[in-house]
């Protein structure tokens, strides 16, 4: 449900029988979302250390994630991180959606992420507030669209 997913590959689906805890593991495809300037002013900086590459001019990011779905306690992980880039950034995410200890019909989101980036000198912090903005822009996104399907599927109306 996000514009700037291109596909996602379901690699491993798989249910314990003893827990009945879903396990997924997927791939997705996403656009490179990083803006052209960053893109070339890191291709610049690293021509002027005589290795010609482009590091960010990719048009696509592949992200791994990995779920745990657990229906008995009502609760679900995610994990992720990307695939591309690993050499030069450190992008991951954890989420947990559990049901509220204040009332059962809520649902509490929890998420953390840690981004690092290497080898661009001082371009580093800026692709890493970059990324943390975007990050937490998604956060934000991810809590529209589960709200989103919730209501549909429940029907109830969300809290405002």
């Amino acid at each position: 449900m996000d514009k700037n997913v291109i596909s996602v590959k379901i690699m491993e689906e798989k249910r314990d029988e003893s827990t009945g805890i879903i396990y997924r593991k997927r791939i997705a495809i996403c656009q490179n979302v990083v803006p052209e300037i960053l893109r070339k002013s890191l291709s610049t900086l690293v021509i002027l250390y005589w290795k010609k590459v482009s590091i960010l001019k990719v048009p696509n990011i592949q992200l791994e994630e990995e779920s745990w779905l657990n229906h008995q306690e009502r609760n679900m992980a995610i994990r992720s991180h990307c695939l591309t880039w690993t050499q030069y950034a450190s992008m991951k995410e954890e989420s947990v959606f559990r049901e509220s200890m204040e009332n059962p019909n809520w649902t509490e989101f929890i998420q953390r992420g840690r981004i690092s980036i290497t080898g661009a000198g001082f371009l580093n912090c800026i692709l890493e507030t970059f990324a943390s903005t975007f990050l937490r822009q998604g956060a934000q996104k991810g809590i529209r669209i589960m709200e989103m399907l919730l209501k549909e599927q429940c029907g109830a109306p969300l809290a405002e």
